[in-house]
């Protein structure tokens, strides 16, 4: 079983006011951080969704092992970012995708979403926040086709959360923290 990894970072931060992927975080900075977080159990078939700022970004990832995938049409919303990742993996087996702004989601976390997926290899494993189902998640093949429908800025959000019963979920919401603006990143380099 051969499971890809995707992490979304072509947004254009505008929220942050600064190119968020590069923030410094711990000895590297926040996308940095969640490479070397995957890098834990996947140490390789990493790839990198870029956008906005893409050429720096693009420079600070030059010391890790991922492949990078440009989206052009990055400013139509995160989904647009999902489905040129998707046509890219479209060979492994199961994609895990997950965001550039949730360093806090450590190599133990991504180990229980991967060990879940094994037991439940017909469902997508996604993570519990408190009132909904969001990323990290994994996607068997099955899911591509729904995935590559995806249209505006909610990204997956509608098919983590119908009620269907192929969704599985892992919950620990202490670590599916999300950078998105000056006072989380300062909340979490204080943290």
């Amino acid at each position: 079983m051969k499971i890809g990894v995707l992490i979304l970072a072509a947004g254009t931060a505008s929220r942050m006011g600064a190119i968020k992927q590069l923030l410094p975080y711990e000895n590297t900075f926040l996308l940095g951080k969640v490479i070397e977080n995957i890098q834990g159990i996947l140490l390789k078939d990493i790839h990198v969704v870029l956008g906005a700022n893409a050429t720096e970004i693009k420079k600070a990832l030059s010391n890790y092992n991922v492949t990078c995938i440009e989206n052009p049409d990055y400013k139509n919303g995160l989904s647009t970012s999902i489905v040129c990742g998707v046509k890219r993996l479209s060979n492994y087996d199961a994609i895990l995708i997950c965001l550039a702004d949730q360093p806090k989601i450590d190599s133990s976390y991504f180990q229980d979403l991967v060990a879940l997926y094994k037991q439940n290899q017909d469902c997508i494993v996604t993570s519990k926040y408190p009132n909904k189902n969001g990323v990290p998640a994994i996607f068997p093949k099955s899911f591509y086709s729904r995935l590559l429908k995806l249209q505006g800025d909610k990204g997956a959000k509608e098919l983590l959360n119908s009620e269907l019963n192929f969704i599985k979920t892992i919950t620990n919401s202490e670590k599916l923290l999300d950078i998105d603006t000056p006072e989380d990143y300062e909340k979490l380099t204080n943290s």
